[in-house]
Parts: C-alpha cells; structure tokens; sequence
C-alpha cells in the first residue's frame, strides 16, 4: 500500500508539472537542477528574476512584440 502511495505522488507530480507547462508556467527546480549540474559554480536566478525572464521570453516582450500575438 505504502508503494503505491508514493507512485500515486509521483504520478500527481509529474501531472501537475505537465499541467504547468501546458500553460506556461516554468519549473524553477528543473531550472536549479541543471544550472547547478551543467554550469557548476555559475550564478543561479532567485524565482523572481527566472519567472520574469520567462515571463519575458514567452511573450517576447522588448523584442518589438507586446502581449501573446
């Protein structure tokens, strides 16, 4: 019963965060993880500044665009 709890959150987890994604809404701790994996000793954003530059990036704002479309 015990397993099937913990695949049962791992499942949820991994929903959620496809959920998230589907939307727009990036995942700061994938983000940490591989900064600190593939560029060790390199600065990491704090959430705030990583979702304003994602936030930024999907909407290409300053790059002439301003909104969705």
């Amino acid at each position: 019963m015990k397993k099937d709890k913990g695949r049962y959150a791992a499942l949820w987890a991994g929903a959620a965060k496809t959920a998230r994604l589907m939307v727009g809404i990036p995942d700061y701790d994938t983000y940490v993880t591989h900064r600190r994996a593939i560029h060790p000793g390199e600065p990491v954003m704090t959430y705030e500044e990583f979702f304003a530059e994602r936030q930024a990036a999907r909407y290409a704002v300053g790059n002439g665009r301003f909104g969705c479309c």
